[in-house]
This record gives C-alpha cells, structure tokens and sequence, in this order.
C-alpha cells in the first residue's frame, strides 16, 4: 500500500470536498484526506490494489485549479 502526499493550496471545506470526490471518482484509492488547517494544506492518498503514479494525481489536481506538488 502506497501512500502519497502533497502540498496543495486547497483552503476551503468546499473545495476539500470536491477534489476528494472527484479523486475517488477518477482513481481507484482507498482513502483521501486533505488538512486544510495546515500550513501546507497536505492531502494524503492511500492507493487501492491498483497503485497511482503521483504525477498523474498532481496533473489531475493542477487541472482542476489547484496547486499540487510531492512533499518530501
């Protein structure tokens, strides 16, 4: 099981909730979760039985609207 994590610019409880049901909706993922009270606004996304690439989860994030970058 893979987990990532990025720095995003998602600040809004709106806006959390959107990117998480379109993210479950576009990948198959076992959870999401997006800590919009921190600094960095870290959404964390643990892969279901088929992994993610985390380039294609920043792309699809960066279409959306969004900043999105790994945080190491």
């Amino acid at each position: 099981m893979v987990i990532g994590i990025f720095r995003t610019n998602i600040c809004t409880h709106q806006d959390k909730n959107d990117v998480i049901k379109a993210i479950q909706t576009q990948f198959n993922i076992i959870n999401c979760t997006i800590d919009i009270e921190d600094c960095d606004k870290v959404m964390r996304i643990v892969n279901g039985p088929v992994a993610v690439a985390e380039s294609d989860v920043m792309l699809f994030i960066r279409r959306m609207g969004y900043q999105c970058d790994k945080l190491d």
